[in-house]
């Protein structure tokens, strides 16, 4: 086992990554209820296992197709700071389908975002999948201080930030 998988799982439930969502993404069990598939989601976000991101979709002819390159994108420029469980509905081992609503902490292009979603799950063929999701509205928290229309550009330009990536901002 890699030093690795003793780390503390991203999905923030205090167990090591190798207890926890590593069984999902590596395809060696799967996801006991809704709640453990978006913790092994928000995981390969993290550690940009995007296969897990859209294997763990429904497929359908009336179901959006998951854009690859987007979601590798995200993946890839942001730093994950934090999943925070709100409310789980539903996913029982007698229930076909669920409720996940979460805020997934994340910083990307200098900018603090918090995704705040009402995920859908439903249990295709005895397999917990992602089927759809409502985003909830959030506030953007820059990191960091604002830079003045007056001030030096911090690209390294030596013009005035309004006359140089301030300009169409």
């Amino acid at each position: 086992m890699s030093e690795q998988n003793n780390d503390l799982c991203p999905c923030g439930s205090g167990k090591t990554y190798s207890d926890c969502c590593e069984p999902y993404i590596k395809g060696t069990q799967k996801a006991p209820s809704p709640e453990a598939l978006m913790r092994a989601r928000y995981t390969a976000y993290v550690k940009h296992e995007i296969d897990f991101i859209i294997n763990t979709c429904e497929t359908g002819e009336k179901i959006a197709e998951i854009d690859r390159k987007a979601t590798e994108d995200w993946s890839n420029t942001s730093t994950w700071h934090g999943l925070k469980i709100l409310n789980v509905e539903k996913g029982g081992p007698d229930d076909t389908d669920g409720i996940v609503e979460f805020e997934a902490t994340y910083t990307q292009k200098g900018i603090r975002d918090v995704h705040h979603e009402i995920g859908g799950f439903r249990k295709i063929n005895g397999e917990w999948l992602y089927t759809e999701g409502y985003i909830k509205p959030t506030t953007v928290v820059r990191e960091g201080r604002k830079v003045g229309r007056n001030e030096p550009c911090p690209c390294g330009s030596g013009k005035k930030y309004k006359n140089c990536c301030g300009k169409n901002a």
